[in-house]
């Protein structure tokens, strides 16, 4: 019997570690497609669409994923990973759309498995994500399709250099003019509706405002006397 037990618990040791071991291997492999179909922040779709196998089988590892022995960091870059490629995936299975939102329930009605969890990418982003990390960097690498979105990055996220990259994507869209738009004349900044929908998660560290969040990660921050608007969001594909 206890002969029994030892071989019981010793095929589950190795069954963790071999479920421990497909998390790299998953971000080599999410690694390489970013590589290959991501450019300057638009997608390929087109290409995907036609080599579909490629996002189905990763769509497939992020279905059976055993996170059970993984940490907290490689959770996180999995999360991160797993959104963008399933909203790839998505958007590819039903190429040609003209934008992420011509399919029903995309974000908040469509369920996916993810590490053998069903949930929409809405409940990915907020409960696996935002509300467990407490860390609003998130929504500048999370991809949402469309063109207003801060530009997707070209590689896959991995627990190693996560916060690195966190700060670096953060910095590249609030220092971009085009994404962030400044007119010192006016003294006015017209900013992602990113920050009207997700205000909360902008000053959930202790910052007062959205434009203090901002100011920590701009070169040359913003003055709290500027008149602070919303531009519209372009849900157009990022189509490239």
């Amino acid at each position: 019997m206890k002969r029994a037990v030892l071989i019981f618990f010793s095929l589950l040791a190795l069954g963790n570690l071999a479920a421990g071991a497909n998390l790299p291997s998953f971000f080599t492999q999410a690694d390489a497609f970013f590589k290959k179909y991501v450019e300057n922040g638009m997608v390929h779709y087109k290409e995907i669409n036609a080599n579909f196998s490629e996002a189905e089988s990763l769509y497939k590892d992020i279905e059976s994923m055993n996170l059970s022995s993984a940490d907290d960091r490689a959770k996180k870059a999995f999360y991160i990973n797993a959104y963008n490629l399933i909203v790839i995936y998505q958007v590819s299975k039903y190429y040609p759309l003209k934008s992420p939102l011509d399919r029903s329930g995309f974000f908040d009605k469509v369920k996916h498995k993810v590490g053998g969890e069903s949930m929409t990418l809405n409940a990915l982003e907020i409960k696996k994500l935002v509300l467990t990390y407490k860390d609003p960097r998130i929504h500048f690498v999370l991809a949402c399709a469309a063109k207003s979105c801060p530009p997707l990055a070209s590689f896959a996220y991995e627990p190693g250099q996560l916060d690195q990259h966190l700060d670096t994507r953060t910095k590249l869209s609030l220092n971009n003019k085009d994404w962030l738009r400044l007119n010192a004349g006016n003294k006015t900044v017209s900013i992602s509706k990113i920050f009207d929908w997700y205000k909360k998660d902008f000053t959930m560290n202790g910052e007062n405002t959205v434009l203090e969040f901002i100011n920590k990660y701009r070169s040359t921050p913003i003055p709290a006397s500027y008149r602070v608007s919303y531009y519209e969001y372009n849900w157009g594909l990022n189509d490239g």
